[in-house]
């Protein structure tokens, strides 16, 4: 099964939903991935007597010394929509392999699920701080969460830079510890 899923640029959430749900590859943009390298592990996968892998693909995912899956560009050449790295990742490891592939493309839709009690905790003390955000006149500013604590950030500091994982970070070094293929 490869399941697409947003991610720009930033494969946070590829990264922790494919943790999250048992993928024995995960595909993020900040790791141009060898196809040789996945293919490869699902066939061993599929050796040792597994029936099932799950690929999750974040949308920005790339090839080594390849680009991003771009749906529609604007005049000046920017990406407007990303889509397709999810069945052109399928359609290889089905022509590689020979492993009948499901694609899935779950875009917008993996937002919708049910909220768990932490969502709604969460959430009620988001609206506590917006609600405190406007009483103090600091618009400008958006809620966040920084565990343990509800903060603000200026909405410049918050859209400056990119937050990207980092290859070595301690998720993606766990993921790798347990077996999960990064395709490099």
């Amino acid at each position: 099964m490869v399941l697409e899923l947003m991610g720009r640029y930033a494969g946070w959430i590829a990264l922790e939903a494919g943790i999250a749900g048992g993928a024995d590859v995960i595909l993020i943009p900040e790791i141009p991935y060898d196809i040789e390298k996945v293919t490869e592990k699902l066939l061993e996968r599929k050796k040792a007597g597994c029936h099932s892998s799950i690929v999750v693909v974040a949308e920005g995912a790339k090839p080594i010394g390849g680009e991003m899956a771009v749906l529609e560009k604007d005049a000046s050449g920017y990406a407007l929509r990303l889509a397709g790295i999810g069945n052109n990742i399928g359609e290889v490891i089905r022509r590689q392999t020979g492993i009948d592939v499901r694609v899935t493309v779950l875009g917008h839709v993996q937002r919708g699920g049910s909220p768990c009690a932490f969502d709604r905790i969460l959430a009620t003390r988001y609206g506590v701080k917006a609600v405190e955000l406007i009483k103090e006149g600091k618009f400008g500013h958006m809620v966040s969460y920084d565990p343990p604590a509800i903060t603000s950030v200026p909405l410049e500091k918050a859209i400056a830079k990119l937050k990207l994982v980092n290859p070595e970070e301690p998720l993606v070094k766990a993921a790798e510890g347990m077996g999960v293929s990064f395709g490099r």
